[in-house]
């Protein structure tokens, strides 16, 4: 059974048939890859098909990747979808492996292939691509197939959007730990860190303004890993804290809503300050 599809046998399928669409083929300038990682459930598909809605509210041209092979279903339809070239059933019968087992194994299928991806996104004439990376951060972050599918798709013109999820940042130490996983994704890829606060919405007016004063104040943050008191814990919480100030990982969560299209002028300015300085990438 071939478990990889090539793109000549995928291109002529209905599911595909948006990959030859109205975009015409990009000639001298370069797209900018916009990744969305974050832990599972922390609203990255969704706030790729937010983003992407917002975008062409603003009249910017975008197109969406879904890097994800377990994705079930999707808002958006993505313009290049992995699902068309590898099926984690297909994998998980042939190579007799279980869903974890099959998700590696399909990880690195697509990192074997990333080539021929990058090939399939330089047909599209663009100024961003939406890149939906799995629900499972470490098939990205702490396997070579995130590194590889970067490079492929071109590492300079990368930057990567790192979603907290509000559920993980409510509580001082929770917020440390969002912190330092942010900062090893941060570490591993080597690119342009963008920090988003998903689901603001879900947050009470209070409890929204004192995350965002913890990513703003570290010495607010101290204080909220004190408030119950002194453990082995907070303790720990307190030196991790203390590195990251040093080497300068400890940076401001920008809150969104894709549920209220919240924040994403926010976050299209800071997408600006990475790639031009400021400057809009935005056709006249």
């Amino acid at each position: 059974m071939i478990l990889w599809r090539e793109w000549g046998s995928v291109r002529g399928s209905t599911a595909t048939a948006n990959f030859i669409c109205t975009w015409s083929v990009r000639e001298a300038s370069m797209a900018r890859n916009l990744y969305f990682l974050g832990t599972a459930g922390s609203g990255k598909s969704t706030m790729v098909y937010a983003f992407q809605l917002w975008m062409n509210s603003q009249g910017l041209d975008c197109v969406t990747v879904n890097l994800d092979p377990g994705a079930e279903s999707l808002q958006y339809s993505p313009d290049l979808d992995v699902r068309d070239y590898v099926n984690l059933s297909e994998i998980m019968e042939e190579q007799d492996l279980g869903p974890n087992g099959a998700q590696v194994a399909a990880a690195d299928m697509i990192a074997m292939n990333a080539r021929e991806l990058a090939e399939v996104l330089e047909t599209f004439e663009t100024s961003y691509i939406l890149i939906d990376t799995p629900g499972q951060i470490e098939l990205f972050t702490f396997r070579a197939s995130g590194p590889v599918l970067i490079d492929a798709f071109g590492r300079d013109d990368s930057a990567l959007v790192y979603l907290n999820d509000p559920a993980l940042v409510k509580t001082a130490s929770g917020f440390v730990s969002s912190v330092l996983l942010s900062a090893t994704v941060q570490f591993r890829h080597g690119l342009p860190f963008i920090n988003v606060l998903s689901k603001s919405d879900l947050l009470s007016e209070e409890e929204l303004e004192r995350i965002v004063k913890w990513s703003l104040d570290p010495f607010a943050l101290y204080e909220g890993l004190f408030v119950d008191g002194a453990t082995p814990k907070t303790l720990l919480d307190v030196e991790f804290l203390k590195s990251m100030e040093s080497i300068g990982v400890y940076r401001r969560v920008h809150p969104v809503s894709s549920e209220i299209t919240f924040g994403f002028d926010e976050i299209y300015n800071q997408v600006q300050q990475v790639f031009e300085g400021g400057e809009d990438l935005q056709k006249d």
